[in-house]
């Protein structure tokens, strides 16, 4: 006999015993998730399956769900301790807040770092400056370069840096940041000639000189690009400090000595060929303009000027 004849077979007991063992567990089951029907007998009530007993099986269960389910409270409304106050007195705490928030100054963009921008951000808008200025010079910097070769939308650029203005400044301000040291050769005639011949390293090669000499051109074009090249220098020549420190110790040089005025003496005759007469420079003129900062700073032609005493 098939399975299918055990189970429709009338009067068979093991049909019986099969179908109320299973039906047994389903309810099992349900009693065990519901404890209102735990202890009832099988009646078919509880699954709906038989006409008017079901339906009112169901609404007995729908009756103890309702009854057994807390209800859910409404958590009371926050209320904030401003709104407790006096319409007046909020009024006036307001019109503080306002003034405070809007007499706080907002930094120039490109002059300090924007919250939130990222360094790798920043370094690759300041390649691509330096790019642009070693391929077009200042005058032919756009903004759609900058965004093109640093992959941030000019939208940005614009709202961070202000404008190719700002873009120039910081990228000269990233370039103070590095850790450039001045020469330590043991000597301040070997420092002034190391230094100059740096000079000569610097715009020798064309590739190397592209970035520097824009930036100069366009100090001259942009009075923010004047500024930050003039700190990016006067960070330089504060770094220099430490070759006259040891030139005083070694007794090379008077504890007076200005090192800004000689370092600038150093490299003037350099500078005044690259970008006034446009003439080449070599290792040879540079170490003809240190010999001639080192015979002025022995004369003490670089000695800060003495502070007068009362008479």
């Amino acid at each position: 006999m098939t399975d299918e004849g055990v189970s429709a077979g009338q009067g068979h007991k093991g049909s019986r015993t099969s179908r109320s063992g299973r039906v047994g567990a389903i309810d099992r089951s349900t009693a065990a998730a519901d404890p209102g029907t735990s202890g009832r007998p099988d009646t078919g009530e509880e699954f709906g399956t038989s006409g008017a007993s079901g339906q009112a099986g169901a609404a007995r269960g729908a009756t103890r769900s309702a009854a057994t389910t807390p209800r859910r409270e409404r958590p009371p409304s926050r209320t904030r301790a401003d709104d407790t106050a006096p319409a007046t007195e909020r009024a006036d705490t307001e019109a503080v807040e306002a003034t405070s928030h809007s007499a706080a100054p907002r930094p120039a963009p490109g002059t300090s770092r924007p919250g939130g921008r990222t360094a790798r951000t920043r370094a690759a808008v300041r390649d691509a400056v330096l790019s642009g200025l070693g391929d077009h010079g200042y005058p032919g910097l756009t903004i759609e370069y900058v965004a093109e070769h640093s992959g941030v939308h000019k939208t940005t650029l614009y709202r961070r840096w202000g404008g190719l203005e700002g873009l120039v400044a910081d990228a000269l301000d990233m370039a103070g940041e590095d850790t450039w040291t001045p020469p330590d050769t043991g000597t301040l005639e070997g420092d002034l000639r190391a230094l100059a011949r740096e000079v000569v390293d610097a715009f020798d090669d064309p590739t190397k000189a592209a970035a520097p000499t824009a930036f100069i051109a366009a100090a001259f074009q942009s009075p923010r690009a004047a500024d930050a090249l003039r700190a990016f220098y006067a960070e330089r020549f504060t770094r220099c400090e430490a070759v006259i420190a040891r030139a005083v110790a070694r007794g090379e040089a008077t504890a007076d000595t200005d090192a800004a005025a000689l370092v600038r003496a150093v490299s003037a005759p350099l500078m005044l060929r690259l970008f006034v007469t446009r003439e080449p420079i070599d290792t040879a003129l540079a170490d003809q303009s240190a010999a001639a900062a080192l015979a002025a700073t022995r004369a003490g032609a670089f000695d800060r000027p003495s502070t007068p005493k009362n008479r």
